[in-house]
């Protein structure tokens, strides 16, 4: 049987904690190489701090977007997806497009897979998925969500995601920022006009690494879990990444889908390409392809 020419890249900013990575960026990625066995999987991380880390305490090495497409070229890869695992369209997504299309002459055709939060459906899909796994909030409970934050202009999701919630009927949920809007302060604000006894924190993130560890559930004074306790709620963590949230991969396979129609488009195939069709599920928002 001829090796498939066909390649998945899976880029996510990455983590240094290796059971949150188990259970999300390994997850994600496994759901994508059952739903297309026909396509060989990459793996590329965007922070190079990470990776450094990893290399220098564990000796394992992950490649950067740039050495991953150098490799999927040695492997003879024509026809190329990337999806990353990003939340929003935001500076890492932005870079990542960069390294890919400086050697998108070295392939018959690219597709970009969107980030979780690219459309409105996304975002209403994301809040369904996240609802999911709070089912039970009590009338005197308030869930609490921690995304990362950016000074990239994609960072107005967040603020308009915590108006979405609110407008789909979640009045106890709020999602704020660790370094952007909607700071600590505003939810503060918001939260003290609820008037909760107890609050959940949660990470808005793919992994529940670092910020979730240190700057959510943290004993330092500057913890969000630190903060509300002094303001006199009582607090509880869950410490659970998006990735581990099924209805959140499920959203990640839909863009990979899409990318796939639009990438099929410049590349037809005969029935071999509906390989593995049952375990994909139908999307038809647009991704950008790149034929060349």
């Amino acid at each position: 049987m001829k090796e498939s020419k066909k390649a998945i890249l899976v880029v996510s900013f990455g983590t240094s904690f290796h059971r949150t990575r188990e259970k999300t960026i390994d997850r994600i990625e496994k759901d994508i190489e059952e739903a297309y066995p026909e396509y060989r999987i990459y793996r590329a991380w965007t922070s190079k701090m990470i990776i450094a880390k990893l290399l220098r305490r564990d000796r394992i090495q992950v490649p950067t977007v740039a050495e991953a497409v150098e490799q999927m070229i040695e492997d003879g890869i024509t026809e190329l997806i990337v999806q990353p695992t990003h939340v929003i369209n935001g500076v890492e997504n932005d870079l990542m497009k960069e390294d890919v299309l400086g050697r998108r002459d070295a392939f018959e055709s690219v597709a970009f897979g969107d980030p979780l939060l690219t459309s409105q459906e996304d975002n209403e899909a994301v809040i369904h998925a996240v609802m999911e796994e709070f089912p039970d909030l009590k009338e005197d409970e308030a869930l609490v969500l921690m995304g990362h934050g950016t000074t990239h202009y994609a960072n107005s999701i967040y603020a308009a995601l915590d108006y979405t919630f609110k407008d789909l009927g979640y009045s106890r949920v709020f999602l704020g920022t660790v370094e952007a809007y909607p700071s600590m302060e505003s939810l503060k604000k918001q939260i003290r006009a609820l008037g909760p006894r107890r609050l959940i924190l949660a990470p808005f993130m793919v992994v529940a690494g670092d910020h979730a560890i240190h700057d959510m559930s943290g004993e330092d004074e500057d913890s969000w879990r630190s903060q509300f306790e002094r303001e006199g709620y009582e607090v509880a963590c869950q410490m659970k990444g998006l990735g581990e949230y099924p209805g959140v991969r499920r959203i990640y396979l839909r863009h990979v889908r899409a990318a796939e129609e639009r990438l099929q488009e410049v590349c037809p195939e005969g029935e071999d390409a509906l390989y593995g069709q049952q375990k994909r599920e139908n999307y038809t928002e647009e991704s950008q392809t790149f034929p060349l």
